[in-house]
């Protein structure tokens, strides 16, 4: 390691620190260009410079033709990796089980950054093989890819320097319902009903889960009933149309009390019969 950091020319150096100057701790090579004349780097080797800056720990390559400046160049201080997740993709929204751990929801820590975008966006590919998630430095990745009409339900935060979108708390839980995989699984997105108590907008949420698909109507509306909100409340999702049982968590077996109020097949643990 030390080796590879005594090859790197002061113009290297240089002009990673100017980009920290002027708050470019995440860049492109376009933008890395824009100041290597006034470091006096080449057109022709500034490639080779952020590719040998990046072996050495300067850098760290997020996806082709992106950068972060690592923490450890002095005077930095660490981009956060939602951050870098708004960097990966655009649009994109910190979500599941990451939002609900920002918003207080669940105390269960993620291993991996979830990010909602759409289906129109450019997603960054992983390893073949990989089914981990997309990888930058110690961070995984994990997109989830929506349609255009269904990216919704965002709020602006702050995290550390950085402005990045996240999903309200009415959205990850709604999520919840609909990819409860991605958030623990389902136990723990009922659990996060319980703790969202009394701050739940509930026509918020009623108006959320209108706009995506009948199951998740159906589902968010048992869900209510079991939390005692009053049936005039519930009417929006109760009125929605169906044919069929669905599933209340959509990862579990087809097994348990059909519900015909709501037409879902209760396929909890403690009312699934062997």
């Amino acid at each position: 390691m030390a080796r590879e950091k005594l090859t790197i020319p002061t113009a290297g150096v240089e002009l990673v620190r100017k980009l920290a100057a002027e708050g470019d701790r995440i860049f492109s090579t376009d933008r890395a260009r824009e100041f290597a004349p006034s470091v006096g780097l080449s057109e022709g080797y500034l490639r080779q410079a952020l590719h040998h800056l990046a072996r050495a720990g300067w850098l760290v390559r997020v996806r082709k033709g992106l950068y972060v400046i690592s923490s450890t160049v002095p005077g930095t201080s660490p981009v956060h990796e939602f951050e870098i997740a708004m960097a990966l993709v655009k649009p994109a929204a910190i979500s599941h089980r990451s939002a609900m751990h920002y918003h207080g929801l669940t105390d269960q820590s993620p291993r991996k950054v979830f990010v909602l975008t759409t289906t129109e966006a450019s997603v960054p590919r992983r390893p073949r093989g990989n089914d981990e998630g997309y990888r930058v430095g110690d961070t995984l990745f994990q997109f989830t890819q929506t349609k255009p009409e269904r990216y919704f339900g965002t709020e602006k935060i702050w995290v550390g320097e950085a402005r990045v979108t996240i999903t309200d708390p009415e959205r990850a839980l709604i999520d919840g319902l609909l990819m409860p995989q991605h958030c623990g699984d389902f136990a723990e997105v009922l659990h996060a009903f319980v703790e969202r108590g009394e701050q739940l907008d509930v026509e918020r949420i009623i108006r959320y889960a209108l706009q995506l698909d009948t199951a998740t109507a159906k589902r968010l509306g048992w869900v209510l009933e079991e939390r005692g909100y009053a049936p005039e409340q519930l009417a929006p999702l109760l009125a929605v149309p169906i044919k069929g049982y669905r599933c209340l968590d959509p990862t579990g077996p087809r097994r348990g009390p059909c519900n015909r109020r709501w037409m879902i097949q209760e396929n909890l643990p403690g009312k699934m019969k062997r």
